[in-house]
């Protein structure tokens, strides 16, 4: 991996959000590709739960202070950067007072989705390309964690298809086991199609469930990772369809071989 430039973009990952498979394995998978000579940049929603004074986050100004049009609105995109010391690494952080400023990440206490969920994943994937355009930074890979991150294959492809910054990247999904039950707001694919999104390109969010995001997702990426044993039968039968490389479940104990081989065999070869 040595000098490759690899982007992750995660909906959660530890120390900041409680330890499960996603935010497991977009720690891991990062430090492996650092520990082996590559360079990497990591962006994740800054949720309310995340506590700012422990890890340490503070404002970038000269990232912030942009407007995203999600729906029609205007809303402010803020910039907040930590480290993980004993690791080097650098996390960007995507904020803005309406989407991330409660304090949970997905749903409330009752367990329900929050309702704004698809325009969270939304300004997330535009305050993702927007800031790495920002530090120029042109990255070989951009490896998705987590289902808040699965716009981010769409908005590259197809919103920003003309972005020279990413002419050449080449971009992975990892597929995870099923993250929450029920659909996003029936309205998201309107909400994708005032992006100038076609409606062929994301029929898929017809029925905003956690298959038909990461079908999207699928659609649009390079090479997609199954990364729990045990995924979505559909999307299992999905992936089988797809004419792309799929790498199969391999254990978060064992992956880091595997996963450099297949970034330089399948991904970049």
């Amino acid at each position: 991996m040595t000098d490759k430039k690899v982007l992750f973009v995660a909906s959660e990952m530890i120390p900041y959000l409680p330890e499960n498979e996603v935010s497991s394995l977009a720690y891991e998978n990062p430090r492996m590709v650092n520990d082996r000579g590559g360079q990497i940049r990591i962006f994740m929603p800054r949720f309310g739960n995340i506590n700012e004074r422990r890890h340490q986050l503070h404002e970038v100004i000269r990232l912030s202070g942009m407007n995203l049009v999600i729906n029609d609105m205007d809303m402010p995109l803020i910039i907040k950067v930590a480290s993980i010391p004993k690791e080097r690494i650098q996390v960007y952080f995507i904020d803005n007072e309406e989407y991330f400023k409660r304090k949970a990440t997905f749903s409330d206490e009752d367990g329900n989705l929050f309702p704004d969920n698809d325009e969270r994943a939304i300004f997330f994937a535009k305050g993702v390309v927007e800031t790495v355009k920002k530090l120029n930074w042109s990255p070989d890979i951009i490896h998705v964690h987590g289902w808040m991150a699965s716009m981010l294959p769409l908005y590259l492809k197809k919103y920003y298809a003309d972005e020279p910054l990413f002419a050449d990247s080449k971009i992975v999904t990892s597929v995870y086991n099923k993250d929450f039950e029920g659909t996003l707001d029936k309205q998201m694919i309107e909400k994708v199609k005032f992006d100038g999104i076609a409606e062929e390109d994301v029929k898929s969010l017809g029925n905003p469930d956690f298959s038909g995001v990461l079908k999207v997702a699928i659609d649009n990426s390079d090479a997609v990772v199954v990364a729990s044993d045990t995924i979505p039968a559909d999307l299992d039968e999905y992936l089988k369809s797809v004419d792309k490389p799929v790498l199969p479940y391999v254990s978060i104990y064992e992956f880091e071989d595997v996963y450099e081989q297949f970034y330089e065999t399948k991904v970049l070869g």
